[in-house]
């Protein structure tokens, strides 16, 4: 069984029983019951036209389950109104799925959840090993997804800034199970690429291709945590780098330059660094500042902070993320350390530098008890141990 090609029909086969008049529940239920059809008789007996046999296949299990409903007329006009089994339509469904799944009704767990079902033809088993989430949880959050947007009519142009959201949180969850989020964000970003033409889609395809190619240089052969600056550059992706630089540079080219255009530049510098020490520090700070421009994000002038350590000094460094924390550059008191997340670790880092070791150990240690996994939190003990060792001996 082909299972690609199977994820790759979903969309527009779920387009089409939306378009016939079912309303998204129901019609992406018919889909999931002709999928299994399909998983059960392909195998034996291919059809000639796999999408013509799904959509025909799906209208006949939506047929039967609003046979079962209690509105007779409208049951009534479905059914004369079925049409003869046939090639399918080539009408593209999937930039309306995505706006779709990512209403603004809907929470981001939801609309990333809706998305990967709906969209990505993934199972709700699969969605839930991904999230490492019980299957029944991940089917409530589908159904409550489903009847959320039941009914939404699109007689105006969707939000792409939403559906890119949800691209990115789909992208930023990694990968776990038999499911690889990143890569399927990938998938889900070249989809929607090639249905919409938008420097922004362009910019956040660029910024997960230029993200992945350094995939397998971020983890040792133990599992454990490299940073960007210890990486072998040489287990780099070369041709996703390749890539990703020139669809940027088509993007910036149209100069309507947005967050994930500029988030991706920075990207690019660092991919094109042969090594850590010839990163060009100071045009990441430039384009950091872009990025401070269009977000306001303390995300943005948290990173923003460490590039300015690395192009003008650990101590411009501090003063940038003083700025931003509101604590003195200089060693902040114990508990009284930058709240916002990895900011401690940036401190840390930042101070070691500097040439405080024993301010840079207390907050690495700091660091860890806030880390958000368990390989940050390894890779920051660790390092508070190694500065501790040193100050010992």
């Amino acid at each position: 069984m082909d299972e690609a090609l199977l994820r790759s029909l979903t969309p527009g086969v779920l387009g089409i029983l939306v378009r016939r008049g079912a309303d998204f529940a129901a019609a992406e239920d018919a889909v999931q019951d002709a999928l299994v059809e399909a998983v059960r008789g392909w195998p034996d007996d291919p059809p000639r036209d796999p999408k013509g046999w799904l959509v025909t296949v799906a209208w006949r299990k939506f047929l039967d389950a609003t046979r079962a409903d209690t509105a007779r007329r409208r049951r009534e006009d479905l059914v004369e109104e079925e049409p003869q089994p046939g090639p399918a339509t080539a009408v593209d469904d999937t930039l309306r799925l995505y706006f779709l799944c990512a209403h603004p009704s809907l929470t981001p767990s939801s609309a990333v959840a809706l998305t990967l079902r709906a969209v990505g033809g993934l199972t709700t088993r699969q969605i839930a090993r991904a999230y490492l989430v019980p299957e029944a949880t991940m089917a409530q959050r589908i159904s409550r997804a489903k009847r959320t947007v039941s009914g939404v009519r699109f007689d105006r142009p969707g939000d792409v800034a939403t559906v890119l959201r949800v691209l990115y949180l789909v992208f930023n969850e990694g990968y776990s199970g038999d499911v690889d989020l990143a890569a399927e964000a990938i998938r889900l970003t070249r989809q929607l690429a090639a249905v919409i033409d938008h420097p922004e889609v362009a910019g956040l395809l660029a910024l997960m291709l230029l993200h992945h190619a350094r995939r397998a240089g971020r983890t040792a052969a133990d599992g454990s945590l490299v940073p960007l600056a210890e990486q072998d550059r040489g287990r780099w992706d070369t041709a996703l780098i390749a890539e990703g630089v020139e669809i940027l540079q088509a993007a910036l080219a149209r100069d309507r330059l947005g967050e994930y255009q500029a988030q991706a530049a920075v990207a690019a510098l660092h991919a094109d660094a042969p090594t850590a020490e010839e990163t060009d520090w100071v045009q990441i700070v430039e384009w950091y500042d872009e990025l401070a421009r269009l977000t306001d994000s303390p995300v943005v002038r948290l990173n923003r902070a460490v590039a300015v350590g690395e192009a003008d000094g650990p101590r411009a460094g501090l003063a940038a993320l003083a700025d931003l924390t509101g604590s003195p550059a200089g060693p902040p008191a114990r508990g009284q350390g930058p709240r916002l997340p990895r900011a401690t670790a940036a401190a840390a880092y930042l101070h070691e530098r500097a040439g405080d070791l024993a301010t840079a150990a207390r907050l690495y240690a700091d660091a860890a008890r806030e880390a958000p996994n368990l390989a940050e939190r390894d890779y920051l003990t660790r390092q508070a141990a190694r500065l501790n060792t040193r100050l010992r001996g």
